[in-house]
């Protein structure tokens, strides 16, 4: 096979370790600060052919290298990188699906489990030598029994986390924009009428200007004071203000968030709220699932550059050839 050591990568701030390790031993690797077209020197203009990325990719930054062929999102969701933009100018996008998808279903019950029964606080009240000092914790004020769950994005991890609960003898219903075929959990056609028609929602809806803020007041509202939010997709999709006036005046019961709007700061109303469980942004953050979502965006690379195909294409760019 030929070497694709020629061939440079630009690598802008942050990447997991284990693909720059890959990257540097199969490509010419670039580091730069951070996806800043005014970072771009007249050599990376010349040389950069791909970029491997958790970053911001907008379209100045694509229009700054016009050598380049194809960039390698980190992670599944790409709302970072301007797709549509790179389309139009035949550069292909990759992302990392499939592999992480089993971890960020464990997350999501997880943390419908922790925000329905105070797991993490009952931990706390063990630790702090409160079981011993004051007797046994309080109940729990919810229960997943009796509970239905609508999920928000029926995608691949939608289907995982309905799998779960299926498990758990819940009743299941999504929204997405259209049916999912070969789907049998039943299909709400907007967001309000399934937030009307359940109690619980476990959002996985990707970020975007389509989705933004569509978990609002009214969806809330809708819910009902025994209503649960569960948040593992895009922080975006959550009219916060709208979500920490719910807590407070329990408009809605409590609300598990793995992902926030301004991440990694948190709304002191979201942060100070008793009925919240919260989580740093840990859905598929293993040792091993990252590893494997590493490995696919320099497989993509790789697979582009040698075979001229990528293994993961997002939707907007599939039709771009090398």
């Amino acid at each position: 096979m030929s070497s694709l050591s020629n061939i440079s990568i630009l690598v802008p701030g942050k990447l997991h370790p284990h693909a720059v390790k890959r990257i540097s031993e199969t490509f010419s690797i670039v580091p730069v600060e951070r996806g800043d077209a005014k970072l771009v020197t007249p050599e990376m203009a010349r040389t950069i052919r791909g970029v491997a990325a958790m970053t911001t990719i907008d379209a100045a930054l694509i229009d700054a290298l016009p050598e380049l062929k194809i960039i390698g999102n980190f992670g599944v969701g790409y709302d970072a990188v301007d797709a549509r933009h790179a389309a139009k100018r035949g550069v292909m996008v990759t992302n990392t699906p499939d592999v992480l998808t089993e971890e960020v279903a464990d997350t999501a019950i997880g943390l419908l489990l922790n925000t329905l029964r105070e797991f993490p606080r009952a931990e706390t009240w063990l630790r702090d030598g409160s079981w011993a000092n004051r007797g046994n914790y309080p109940f729990s004020r919810l229960t997943l029994r009796g509970r239905s769950v609508g999920i928000l994005g029926m995608g691949r991890i939608g289907q995982a986390i309905a799998r779960r609960l299926v498990g758990f003898g819940v009743p299941v219903s999504y929204h997405n924009r259209r049916r999912v075929e070969d789907v049998s959990y039943q299909w709400h056609p907007t967001l309000l009428g399934m937030a009307s028609a359940v109690d619980t929602i476990v959002s996985v809806a990707p970020g975007g200007a389509s989705t933004d803020k569509i978990v609002d007041r009214q969806v809330l509202e809708a819910l009902g004071p025994n209503g649960v939010f569960v948040n593992i997709g895009r922080g975006s999709t959550v009219d916060e203000d709208a979500l920490v006036e719910a807590l407070d005046k329990r408009v809605i019961a409590a609300a598990g968030l793995d992902v926030f709007d301004s991440e990694p700061k948190v709304r002191p109303g979201i942060l100070g709220a008793p009925n919240t469980s919260l989580l740093p942004h840990v859905g598929s953050a293993s040792v091993a699932t990252r590893e494997a979502m590493a490995d696919l965006v320099v497989d993509n690379l790789v697979s582009w550059f040698r075979e001229g195909r990528p293994i993961t294409p997002v939707p907007e760019t599939a039709h771009v050839k090398s």
